[in-house]
């Protein structure tokens, strides 16, 4: 990086040797072309300015030598006329000798300023030939610069779209959390979840919808499981609650927990559950599964992501509860102390009410680093965005900038280029 100093504002900036190199290629396009022509016209000039003052020199002394010969040859026909004679002869010998000295002189004159013409006509060829191929050059790195300026740009515009797609894919995935498709009924999707995991999964259960009205109200689903003697393991009254089916008035979760735990009362199962879409921005009932025994025993509201999880843990606890049940009934055939039963029944709880925050703790979390994740790429995004105008800027700015601007008014400047594009020369 160098440091130049702007000739108009006085404001020091840094170039790096790219920009570097932009700038003493426009010196050569620009004061190079005018030191080739102040060159030539000076080179002709001090030519014909020899030539002029050699054939200046030339003629004052043979107009000198002229007078000298005459004033020789009157002295010499003053003393012996034979002697005159004679030198006069040899005068004239002399004097075609000079004479074709000059006539030999303006011959050479000529092959000079032919020969010093041709030279400077060839150098001018030369730095138009190198100045054409600099040209070339310069064209040539500002199209690979373009190319790989608008190859950034692509580059830019493609992870833009990637981060648009990822942060739509993240928003979706949090929506997929609160809510279901479009056109599929809340009920029939609960029953082709679990049907999914029937054969599978679910052997021993029924799971049935609630078409006994005889006491004036019914669920929508019942879930009943048994162990292999016909052992009832656990039974749960589902009530499924979707925003379309209450468009007129907007209805809450709390407006139906009466009437399911009713039901649940009434068809003797052990559990309530809601699946319920209603409140869709509530960040309570979007944080997973809600339990609401407080208000009403063994009741919870789900979200449908967690049809099957809650139907899994409530039964896996259930058959642990079995288990201890079978055991309690082996202490008490056996007349042994039961205390020992309950305090792993009370276990049991505290492991299940354990397991069961740090589920939920967990199912927090996730939507929260979502959130962050949305957060960062929507940052990434603009970060991007901005980038890439801050590029424009640049690269306008970059345009704009001339050897004229930059040397303006800085004779140091100046000196510097001149001083660097004689050392190349």
């Amino acid at each position: 990086m160098s440091e130049i100093k702007c000739p108009n504002c006085d404001k020091a900036f840094k170039i790096d040797e790219s920009g570097y190199n932009d700038i003493l290629k426009q010196v050569r396009d620009d004061q190079f072309q005018k030191e080739i022509n102040n060159i030539k016209n000076l080179s002709i000039k001090e030519k014909e300015t020899a030539v002029e003052l050699a054939l200046a020199k030339s003629k004052s002394a043979y107009k000198q030598q002229i007078a000298t010969n005459d004033f020789k040859f009157k002295e010499i026909i003053a003393k012996n006329a034979d002697q005159h004679f004679k030198d006069i002869s040899n005068k004239r010998i002399e004097i075609e000798r000079l004479k074709s000295a000059i006539n030999n002189f303006e011959k050479d004159k000529e092959l000079a300023v032919s020969n010093a013409t041709n030279q400077i006509e060839k150098d001018l060829n030369q730095l138009k030939n190198d100045l054409k191929n600099q040209k070339v050059e310069r064209e040539l790195f500002e199209k690979t610069l373009n190319e790989k300026h608008q190859s950034e740009i692509k580059t830019k515009d493609n992870i833009i779209k990637l981060k648009d797609e990822e942060i739509q894919l993240r928003k979706d995935l949090k929506l997929k959390l609160s809510t279901k498709m479009i056109g599929e009924t809340l009920e029939k999707h609960c029953e082709a979840e679990f049907n999914k995991l029937r054969a599978t999964g679910f052997q021993n259960a029924y799971f049935e919808k609630d078409n006994d009205a005889r006491r004036g109200s019914k669920g929508d689903y019942i879930y009943r499981e048994f162990d292999d003697q016909e052992n009832e393991v656990i039974s749960i009254m589902f009530e499924m609650k979707n925003e379309g089916d209450h468009t007129i008035s907007k209805k809450k979760n709390e407006d139906f927990f009466k009437e399911l735990h009713k039901d649940r009362i009434q068809k003797n199962c052990e559990y309530a559950v809601m699946v319920s879409l209603l409140e869709i921005d509530s960040e309570l009932y979007n944080s997973g599964i809600v339990d609401v025994s407080h208000k009403y025993e063994k009741m919870y509201v789900v979200r449908p992501q967690f049809f099957i999880p809650i139907i899994t843990l409530l039964r896996n606890a259930a058959l642990n509860s079995m288990k201890y049940k079978i055991e309690m009934e082996l202490m008490k055939n056996q007349n042994i102390d039961i205390s020992n039963f309950e305090d792993k029944i009370n276990a049991f709880k505290t492991g299940f009410s354990k397991n069961y925050s740090l589920a939920n703790k967990k199912f927090l979390t996730a939507i929260s680093e979502i959130d962050k994740t949305i957060n960062h790429l929507q940052k990434t995004k603009e970060a991007l965005l901005s980038s890439d105008r801050n590029l424009r800027l640049a690269n306008d700015k970059a345009d704009k900038l001339t050897i004229k601007k930059l040397t303006y008014g800085n004779p140091t400047m100046k000196r510097k280029f001149d001083n660097l594009k004689s050392s190349k020369e």
